[in-house]
Formats: C-alpha cells, structure tokens, sequence
C-alpha cells in the first residue's frame, strides 16, 4: 500500500507537458526473486524512478527499456533469467536464480487505461480488490495490451464471464495468477492480482511507548489510530505521524471506530480497567486479532473478572486475544517492543510462521504451481543486458 500511495503522489507531480512516464510491473516470477508480482516502479523519462521491481539489479535495464516504451507508447513483457550461471560469472551479483517477467507500459494521463489513475481510485476507497491485467492478445480478441479489469466486493458486472472465476479466486485467496485464455477466436494472457489497502491499527491508549508503534507502523504504510479516554494524552505533537487521534470514552470508543477483516486492535494503556472495559466491547465484534501489552496473568484476571460479571465468552473469541502481545525477540526498549508487536501483527495477518528462515525447508515464498501449469514462456521475450544492469 505505500509503494502504491507513493506512486501515486509521485505522478502527480509530473508535468506531462514536458515529461513521459512508464510503469513497470512485476507479472510473473518463476523461482527466486527479491520482489514477488504485482511490485511497481514509476519511471520517467529523465532517468527518475518511484518503487522498485527488484533489489536494485534490475532498475537500470527497466529504466532502458521504458525509454523506448515512451517513445514508442506501446507496451511490452520483458524477461530477465537471473537462473543463468553464466551470466552471474560476468561479475553482475544477480544471484536470484530466478525468471521474472516484468510489464512495462506507457503512461497517458488522461486515458481510462491508465493504470496510476486505478491505482488512485485504491488508494482512495482503501478497498480489497483484483486487478486484471492484458499482457498479450491477439487481432481476434477484441483485447489490447494494458487493458484492466477491476473486481470489488461490491462490483463485479463489468467483468467477463471467462475471466470471473479467477478474480474471484485471487480475491479471496490473494495468490497472483498469470494464466492464457481462449477469447473469442483468439487468445488473451493475462496478469491477476489482489491489491490490499494494508492492515488498520487501532491503538486503545497514548503513554509514551506508543508513540514509535504507532510511527513503525505508518512506515509501514498502516492506517494508525491511537485513542484514548484521557485527552491530556492525545497531544498531536505526540502522534504527528498517526492517521487519526480520537478522544473517546472506554465504554463508547467502540462505536466510534470501523472495524475490518483488516483491523488489528493493541491494548497498550497500562490501566488495567481501561483495557478491561475496551477488551469487553471488542470480543463482541469480529476484529481478528486483539493484542495486550503487560503479563499472561493480566489477561487471566481479566477473564475471572468476566465470569464473576456474568460475561461469557467462547473459546475460539478469547483465542483472539494475543497476551502478552508480541513475538519474542528479547524486546527491552519502547522501540524494540514495537518492532515486536509489530512483527507479531505482520505475521498474523499474512498467516507467517515468524520463525527464522534458516530453519523454513524450501522456497521463502509460496510457489505457485497452479501459475506455471498454465504460464506460457514468452517467445518474444527480452533478455536480460548485462551490460546495462
């Protein structure tokens, strides 16, 4: 998500009048990479870029071949094979061992293909969403390069029948798909992918080790809220980087926040009825991850205060609430307490394992076997130029 804003605030500040632009896809990878699809870079025609496609190693060839995309203003799938021993032995440092297919296309502002201004409408409705892209097509399809197709949970009326069941299923799974359709009288490849606004971090009080929690994770390009019932607290000097400060009381904050699929809830105010009001109102909501700072026996007390009231709540609920919050790195600091937490939150969200990865057998990433069986190697593809990388 913070790639994307930054793409999109970066294009907005080119003058088109003397400027072109390009922007560079990752649409498919094959092995290893440093970026997995769907990573962007906005490209210029002075030599400046926005994002990145790779570690670095691929950047000046992109930037090449998007010079004569701008020129031309057609696109084009370019390959680069970082898998070729020989190559590494020039002395390139590519060891990725990989096959990267990356889309790069021209930029016209005022077009409705193109794909910045989509990006745009993302960044501001901030809603789940699959993105269809046209790599290849032929005369018979009725099909460009660069044409789009967007699914949202609330439409879907625009897309082709042949193409519903696989946005739907990257939709709801979030796992890239490059596959060649029959269209028509011809054939169409195309790039599916799911954009994802991020993670929503609701932080229930404002001390002082909040504040670099609530700053890592807009670094992260979260949305942050942080509030509290004790104004005094909620300074904005304290939270300049928060996406929003409310004031609200304990037994009301609940109603006064959106609640997502997408929403992680910190308890971090070191006031114990406070947290225990809050905790209340939130295991009666479907927030899917509630974090508490402070001892496993807060949490416990917590829970025999709930039954003496009455309160009950099911396993599976209380399994929500992570206490102590955090993954264990031997956090001592503010700071390295929210890098904790904030790991912890990461790897909830994105199903990780949070171990070390020397210890994980196989690839780092997901391999998609279901891409490859139907991915066809390009047959016009661009190699890799050593000499400009």
């Amino acid at each position: 998500m913070k790639e994307i804003s930054r793409i999109v605030e970066v294009f907005e500040q080119i003058d088109f009048s003397q400027r072109k632009a390009a922007l560079a896809t990752v649409v498919w990878v094959e092995g290893s990479s440093y970026r997995r699809p769907g990573a962007r870079m906005l490209i210029t025609d002075d030599g400046r870029w926005e994002g990145a496609i790779s570690g670095g190693c691929l950047e000046g060839d992109a930037l090449r071949k998007a010079r004569q995309v701008m020129l031309d203003g057609q696109p084009i799938v370019v390959t680069y094979d970082t898998m070729d021993d020989g190559a590494n032995s020039f002395g390139v440092g590519l060891g990725c061992n990989g096959i990267i297919d990356v889309l790069i296309e021209p930029i016209t502002p005022n077009s409705d293909q193109n794909p910045v201004a989509l990006l745009k409408e993302f960044t501001q409705k901030r809603d789940v969403r699959a993105l269809a892209t046209v790599l290849k097509s032929n005369d018979f399809t009725g099909l460009a390069p660069g044409n789009r197709f967007t699914l949202t949970e609330e439409n879907a009326e625009s897309i082709p029948g042949w193409l519903h069941d696989d946005m739907r299923m990257v939709f709801e799974t979030g796992k890239p798909l490059t596959r060649t359709y029959p269209v028509l009288s011809g054939n169409a490849e195309v790039f599916i992918e799911r954009i994802d606004p991020g993670i929503e971090l609701v932080i229930f009080g404002a001390g002082y080790d909040v504040i670099p929690v609530a700053k890592l994770a807009r670094e992260l390009g979260w949305q942050v809220t942080v509030t509290d019932d004790c104004i005094a607290h909620l300074s904005p000097k304290r939270f300049p980087v928060a996406t929003c400060v409310l004031y609200a009381d304990r037994q009301v904050v609940i109603d006064q926040l959106s609640i997502t699929n997408r929403t992680a809830a910190v308890l971090m105010s070191h006031n114990f009825n406070y947290d225990r009001a809050v905790l209340e109102k939130l295991l009666a909501t479907d927030v899917p991850y509630i974090g508490m700072l402070g001892p496993r026996k807060r949490f416990d007390k917590m829970q025999d205060e709930f039954r003496k009231d009455g309160l009950e709540f099911s396993k599976a609920s209380l399994g929500r609430v992570h206490a102590p919050i955090g993954l264990d790195l031997g956090a001592e600091t503010p700071d390295e307490i929210a890098l904790s937490i904030m790991a912890e939150v990461k790897a909830f969200f994105t199903r990780g394992a949070a171990g070390f990865l020397k210890n994980k057998p196989g690839p780092i990433h997901e391999r998609l076997s279901g891409n490859s069986a139907d991915h066809h190697r390009h047959t016009d593809g661009i190699g890799l130029d050593l000499d400009t990388v």
